[in-house]
């Protein structure tokens, strides 16, 4: 049967063009361990054939005339510049009128000033891996040899601000960092960066006959949890103390992206952070040799939807397998987060932490529900009101003139 893809929605597939592979061993990441799943292919890099091959099929897949292309890792910049500029070739070879743009993410240990003025000259957005001050970042964030990347990193960050390059921060909140979320916020204000993704991270260790150790949601209980993973009332004080200061001060100038979905949610709109969407399954990750799995934090065997070498990436995105994996967020909610008031703003968050028991021992309650109910009921009346600044045409920064005055 023909599998069609839907109108006007992009198909999204993140493309890992190095794999696994990467310059740094931080504690917590959760792909390095990918290699295991290919023993065969200690390269681990994209071919020029399937980057051929990836770029038009993606291209031609679209419905839509925007398309973009985030190249991801491990560490994107282990492939020479020269993998990215064929890449570009490519993408103005299969063009075909469409607008192509692209977005990178890298750990910015390896950024050079020929990387920046590349990344400049064709607008690339890049996305850099840093979790704050140098006494958090170093504390989970080191090369393979043990040794510290924080200095590495604000090197690169010189280097994208010397060239203008757009670039945004992904900061990953753990046990550490969770407890000073001012120091935290106001590093990334003190370097200028105004986007900014503060991520959780919750990983539970299982180990595998393969040498794997990360559990998937399906893969056991809440046991194991390791050690770096943030607490759920951590998360909630974290969200909480940040929201605060942002609310009074920020709004509009820094834009830190699960506060702007919350108010999407609460408008009524699309949430641009796919946890917090209502289905997920939209976005999918190619790893190097072309095998697609459901998303980036289900790169396990169970997940894998085909390769693009047997199968056609709208087949696959669009196939039954991919819709049941994405209706299954919500099909799969316990009792507790139906009967939720915030079920709207949370929609039970990313599926890969939801390895906990309600109050009624019924399985699939999100690991971090404590920490979210936290900060979605201290928000409440923050985003009724930019709701309705919203709907009333204004800037939901008039929230900060309002708090000013009472």
């Amino acid at each position: 049967m023909a599998v069609f893809a839907p109108f006007s929605r992009p198909l999204y597939i993140m493309a890992k063009p190095a794999g696994a592979l990467c310059n740094l061993a931080c504690d917590y990441c959760y792909y390095l361990e990918k290699s295991k799943l290919y023993p065969h292919h200690p390269a681990s890099v994209m071919s020029d054939e399937l980057l051929d091959k990836f770029v038009e099929e993606y291209i031609l897949s679209q419905t839509v005339p925007q398309v973009l292309f985030t190249w991801h890792g491990g560490e994107t910049l282990m492939r020479p510049l020269s993998f990215y500029q064929k890449a570009m070739d490519l993408q103005r070879k299969y063009a075909n009128g469409r607008m192509i743009d692209n977005c990178i993410q890298t750990n910015g240990t390896l950024l050079t000033d020929e990387w920046c003025r590349f990344f400049h000259d064709n607008h690339w957005l890049v996305g850099v891996s840093i979790d704050g001050p140098q006494k958090y970042h170093d504390a989970y964030r080191k090369n393979r040899r043990g040794a510290p990347s924080f200095a590495q990193v604000m090197k690169g960050i010189e280097l994208l601000n010397k060239y203008n390059v757009e670039w945004n921060a992904m900061a990953v909140v753990n046990r550490l960092n969770a407890d000073a979320p001012l120091e935290f916020y106001h590093f990334f204000k003190q370097i200028a960066c105004r986007y900014i993704q503060f991520a959780p991270v919750v990983e539970r260790i299982l180990p595998h006959a393969d040498g794997r150790h990360l559990a998937a949601v399906d893969e056991g209980n809440s046991e194991g949890l390791a050690s770096f993973s943030v607490l759920p009332g951590q998360w909630g004080d974290f969200l909480c103390t940040l929201f605060d200061e942002w609310v009074r001060k920020d709004v509009g100038s820094y834009f830190i992206q699960l506060f702007d979905a919350t108010l999407a949610n609460w408008v009524g709109e699309q949430p641009g952070v796919c946890t917090l969407a209502p289905v997920c399954g939209q976005a999918g990750v190619m790893e190097f040799n072309g095998d697609v799995y459901a998303c980036d934090h289900f790169v396990f065997p169970q997940y894998k939807l085909g390769n693009i070498y047997s199968d056609s990436l709208v087949g696959m995105m669009y196939g039954e397998r991919q819709r049941r994996f994405g209706e299954a967020k919500r099909a799969s909610l316990p009792g507790q987060c139906r009967q939720c008031p915030y079920l709207f703003a949370c929609n039970g968050e990313c599926p890969k932490n939801r390895f906990c028991t309600t109050k009624d021992g019924e399985p699939g309650l999100n690991y971090l529900c404590k920490g979210y109910y936290q900060f979605f009921a201290h928000v409440a009346p923050y985003m009724d009101f930019m709701k309705n600044e919203l709907l009333a045409q204004r800037p939901p920064a008039n929230i900060m003139a309002h708090l000013s005055a009472m």
